[in-house]
């Protein structure tokens, strides 16, 4: 498949499913409210992503991300319970999603491990972790300060005047700052390129002088910080933190990584082709839930969708190859 035709039909798809919510809910899907809670929902599965894209433009992923993101909003509620202020609360919770993010870099740059097996045992390790620092339970209620909650149900206000204001929620604004912050990494600088060169051929990078391991190693921080990140996202907003809130995030997050490779030029990781996975996936479930579709349904669907992208990119890959 080349690339032009992938993009295509990842287009068309995209469009072909705004279309169809826009059509079976005329009075809800497309007002902005909607929109506004929809950015709101997948704030935290794009903070994931868009870190996770930098592993997946060097070939890697990493499948610790939920696990990591559980683990870091129950270090924070277990500060808060110890009467930690909140700056240092936080501090803490991205010190451990760094230190989680570099251990796995080195097992896999250092040591040698294979990512699937590096990342999938640490999925174990970091969930064992988030189960023994919260004792198993969930931290709600006052053990969390409303400050910190009252972040996440606070935004930018749009409107004002009769009903219910329109804003611009605060984990929308985080979510986008850190993919820009992603954008400019990977697509603003040197090191980005060198990630880019190392997916595109390892050995050939090694040979060029490129420091292999160091990058491969900081990539893997990078996805560690982003589902810390993510991991204090959700517990601020649903003001509580337990050792499984994140497990749902590493397949989605893989899920609009590929999503987004459908829609770039020569099938490679791109941050804002990866949000466009991000909302595409966001969109469904919220159409899908306004529709009463039932959630076992919902998921089938998705997984049909995820089969399809990784399909696309693979046979994108296939004809590359071919034609080189």
């Amino acid at each position: 498949m080349t690339g032009a035709l992938r993009r295509s039909a990842g287009i068309v798809g995209m469009v072909a499913i705004l279309l169809f919510f826009t059509v079976s809910l005329p009075d809800t899907f497309l007002t902005l409210r909607n929109w506004l809670n929809i950015s709101q929902q997948i704030s935290m599965l794009a903070v994931v992503a868009v870190t996770m894209t930098v592993v997946m433009a060097m070939g890697d992923f990493d499948l610790s991300v939920g696990s990591m993101a559980s683990l870091s909003g129950v270090v924070a509620a277990a500060a808060f319970l110890q009467g930690w202020p909140i700056p240092a609360a936080l501090g803490l919770s991205l010190v451990v999603g760094l230190m989680g993010g570099v251990f796995n870099g080195v097992m896999v740059a250092l040591v040698g491990i294979l990512p699937f097996v590096a990342t999938l045992a640490t999925l174990t390790v970091f969930s064992g972790l988030a189960f023994l620092v919260s004792d198993g339970r969930t931290v709600f209620g006052r053990d969390i300060p409303s400050a910190f909650s009252d972040f996440a149900r606070s935004g930018l206000p749009l409107s004002s005047g009769e009903g219910p204001a329109l804003v611009l929620p605060n984990l929308t604004l985080v979510a986008l700052g850190v993919a820009l912050v992603v954008w400019v990494v990977l697509e603003q600088t040197t090191y980005g390129r060198r990630l880019y060169a190392l997916g595109g051929n390892t050995e050939a990078a090694r040979l060029a002088g490129l420091p292999v391991q160091a990058l491969r190693l900081s990539a893997y921080a990078f996805t560690g910080v982003g589902a810390a990140i993510a991991g204090l996202m959700y517990a601020s907003r649903v003001a509580s933190a337990n050792p499984t809130q994140g497990d749902g995030l590493m397949l989605t997050a893989i899920a609009s990584v590929f999503l987004g490779m459908t829609l770039t030029r020569d099938g490679s990781p791109r941050v804002f082709a990866t949000l466009a996975g991000v909302l595409v996936l966001g969109v469904l479930d919220n159409g899908l839930t306004q529709m009463r579709v039932d959630s076992y349904v919902r998921e089938v669907l998705v997984g049909a969708i995820i089969l399809v992208a990784v399909g696309m990119s693979a046979l994108g890959r296939g004809s590359a190859l071919r034609r080189s």
